[in-house]
């Protein structure tokens, strides 16, 4: 075999999720069903945004791009995965599972910052509501998101570059479903040592920080709400804060599981189930939690369906 960035492995095979026969169409369809609903309500939720000038506000900016991410963050893991139900051997070429693995910390990542920069618009709309318009500016906001994407960009880069250091030798088998780092470290026949101190410090920044950043916001949006004397505006400030605190608990809640565990003590099964929250139940809530508990998102639905029911009795 020819050497692929000083590995003899050329292309790995993908394991999915289980080796049971009698599981392997039910959790097709179910998986595909899962994909189905991510790409409809992303795609949707994004296109409501863009089309309705109301939503033109920094909050439904942040989950313009918390919805986009999400789409591809799927779109990245899930066919692959379906694959592995429907045939005898899943396999993914060297290149293309490092190209997975960069996309998948390139999104994961900037979601990460997304969801902080989130946290941060509703900690100043609450507790700073005259300065919100000015601490919020359009400018202000563009920077938030270029600096997710950048800290995307870099913490890809870098996760990456640790993993093609590594030499697979003839081992080409990934207890996974997707091209992960610890079931990639598993597999590498030289240290990991360095990896194991990247991986350390990086997933440390990527997910400690965010979520002290996140929880310190709200506390602060906790104290403020307690301070509200009426009880119609302490509903109407929780029920902006409380989407965006179950998309964080969910999101943050299964990826510390997975990678701020010592790599000795993590199980692949236990690995592969909670990866299953962070890259598939995730996206697919996150639109479902935006608009089922958004009066804002719902009334712009209303008026594009309105629009579009209209347009097409003018045109009959």
């Amino acid at each position: 075999m020819s050497l692929a960035n000083g590995s003899s492995v050329t292309e790995f095979i993908l394991m999915g999720l289980t080796d049971q026969p009698e599981l392997q169409m039910p959790l097709f369809f179910i998986f595909l069903i899962t994909y189905m609903i991510t790409a409809i309500g992303n795609l949707s939720l994004s296109i409501l945004i863009l089309l309705n000038s109301h939503l033109q506000t920094p909050m439904y900016f942040f989950l313009f791009n918390l919805s986009f991410i999400d789409l591809c963050y799927s779109s990245l893991i899930t066919p692959k995965m379906l694959m592995n139900f429907i045939l005898e051997k899943n396999i993914i070429s060297y290149m293309g599972c490092m190209t997975q693995f960069y996309f998948f910390g390139f999104f994961a990542i900037s979601e990460c910052y997304v969801l902080t920069a989130m946290a941060y618009d509703r900690y100043v709309a609450i507790c700073n509501p005259l300065l919100y318009s000015v601490v919020m500016s359009p400018k202000k906001c563009s920077y938030l998101m270029l600096g997710s994407y950048l800290m995307g960009l870099s913490g890809a880069m870098i996760h990456t570059g640790c993993v093609l250091r590594l030499t697979f030798c003839d081992r080409n088998i990934i207890n996974h479903y997707f091209c992960d780092l610890l079931p990639l470290l598993q597999l590498s026949c030289t240290s990991i040592y360095v990896n194991e101190i990247e991986l350390f410090i990086e997933t440390g920044k990527d997910i400690i920080v965010p979520t002290v950043v996140i929880f310190t916001s709200y506390g602060f949006i906790l104290s403020s709400i307690l301070k509200i004397q009426s009880t119609a505006g302490k509903s109407k400030a929780f029920s902006t804060c409380s989407s965006h605190i179950i998309a964080v608990s969910m999101f943050f809640g299964s990826s510390a599981f997975m990678y701020l565990k010592p790599f000795s003590a993590v199980s692949m099964d236990e690995a592969k189930f909670s990866s299953i929250f962070y890259s598939i139940v995730v996206p697919m809530m996150n639109p479902l939690i935006y608009s089922l508990r958004n009066k804002d998102v719902k009334v712009a639905l209303k008026k594009t369906l309105n629009r579009m029911f209209c347009h097409n009795l003018i045109s009959i």
